[in-house]
């Protein structure tokens, strides 16, 4: 798609949208509807290109999956139930799809072979296949088990008593997921907490796992039984919408059905802590993901130091914290956030490079970034560089700007959020 040109220069939002399904609940719904027995239901998955990767990839490892309105069914057989696959597994852009579906391979005893973009090509795997070897998988793949792409034999594994080395959902749950199979309690020690998506998922699968602290302990050999999902909106796509309102002047937005998973609201916190004019209207506290409305209005926001065990927690905001930063009062200090060099792009450089262009006063560290409050942004050619949280955090900064702005690589932004500009514009007063 060529460059599209962004709303600028707006003076208000205001209305209320409906975020769509969380990107992390919505991957797990098809991986453990699909090592689950029965028919699993799916409302409100997110229809965006990572997650339609993931259906993919378990079609090709023989589950049935229907879609009809919005609601996915899957007929699983367990784990046992899959098939080795004819075709390649190409994960796409989905970083989430392929460290939890080596996970699941891992203990299967067939071959197959995981490919994926460009960008997937360059991200770090060894995290994941290092773990997984020490479990008795036989995986080779670029640079000794770094990049794709990868191929795994699995079955037979032992379990493993293992220390991580990054704070990383996807690493841990790609254990979890080895562990379920493997032949007893398989350990796992967190450095800090990452979302618990995994774990939650498990018990509403019928399945047992236990959690001390950041000590994780599963049990192989359980058999996991079909669930009726229904997936809350991403607070990770919120996120925009939450800055948005914050930072607009005379802004008014309420985000309906907002998932509200303690291990994901590092967000509510720092826009708490800056003096965002947030309500958060708590719905069912009970289910197995809590969810929520949340109320944004204009804001008078305070820069703070962003830091230490939170980061984990709102890793993929940080872009969009970047920018609300760029409008508060003060200074604001990102650190701890080495992660970020090792998504869809390196999101230090990225977000810096990007805001740098419409005049933000930013600058990159080692482990994170400093922004200077009150900054005027003018306008500029920018780029998503294919990551969709820097297309959305890059159409929200537009929204301030006084000068054109025009956007390369929009269509990274399908990824997680589909209907953003339609939402975005629905917004506009």
């Amino acid at each position: 798609m060529e460059s599209v040109k962004l709303k600028t220069n707006v003076n208000r939002l205001n209305g209320k949208i409906e975020i769509p399904g969380d990107k992390s609940i919505s991957h797990r719904s098809v991986m453990f509807g699909a090592i689950a027995h029965g028919e699993t239901t799916v409302t409100n998955f997110l229809p965006g290109e990572d997650c339609l990767s993931t259906i993919s990839c378990f079609r090709k490892l023989g589950v049935r999956i229907e879609e009809e309105n919005g609601k996915l069914r899957i007929y699983g057989a367990g784990f046992e139930g899959l098939s080795e696959p004819s075709e390649l597994l190409d994960v796409g852009n989905s970083g989430t799809t392929i460290r939890l579906l080596m996970g699941i391979l891992a203990g299967r005893p067939f071959f197959s072979t995981l490919v994926g973009d460009q960008s997937i090509g360059k991200r770090p795997m060894t995290r994941v296949t290092d773990p997984l070897k020490q479990m008795g998988a036989a995986i080779d793949a670029r640079q000794n088990g770094a990049y794709t792409p990868i191929a795994i034999r699995g079955g037979n594994l032992t379990p493993i008593h293992y220390q991580l080395p990054v704070a990383s959902a996807q690493v841990k749950s790609a254990l979890i997921l080895a562990g379920l199979q493997a032949d007893g309690k398989t350990t796992i020690l967190e450095p800090a907490e990452t979302r618990d998506h995994t774990e939650r998922m498990i018990r509403q699968f019928g399945g047992e796992i236990e959690k001390d602290n950041r000590v994780i302990m599963v049990e192989g050999g359980q058999k996991l039984t079909a669930q009726a999902v229904h997936v809350p909106g991403d607070i990770s796509s919120a996120a925009f919408f939450l800055a948005a309102g914050a930072i607009v002047p005379e802004s008014n937005i309420t985000l309906k059905n907002v998932g509200l998973n303690p291990t994901r609201t590092g967000m509510i916190e720092v826009l708490r802590r800056m003096g965002a004019n947030l309500e958060l209207i708590q719905k069912n506290k009970d289910s197995y993901e809590p969810s929520g409305d949340l109320v944004i209005k204009t804001s008078n926001l305070t820069g703070t130091v962003i830091e230490g065990d939170i980061i984990p927690t709102l890793i993929d905001e940080i872009p969009i914290i970047a920018l609300m930063a760029t409008q508060a009062n003060g200074t604001t200090v990102i650190k701890n956030a080495e992660e970020l060099k090792v998504k869809e792009t390196n999101r230090i450089d990225t977000v810096v490079e990007e805001l740098q262009k419409l005049g933000a006063a930013i600058e990159a560290t080692a482990d994170g970034m400093i922004i200077h409050g009150n900054s005027r942004l003018t306008g500029g050619t920018v780029s998503s560089h294919g990551d969709h949280r820097i297309g959305m955090m890059l159409a929200i900064a537009a929204l301030l700007c006084d000068g054109e702005v025009l956007l390369e690589n929009p269509e990274a932004i399908s990824v997680s959020y589909p209907n953003f500009f339609s939402h975005l514009n629905k917004l506009i007063q």
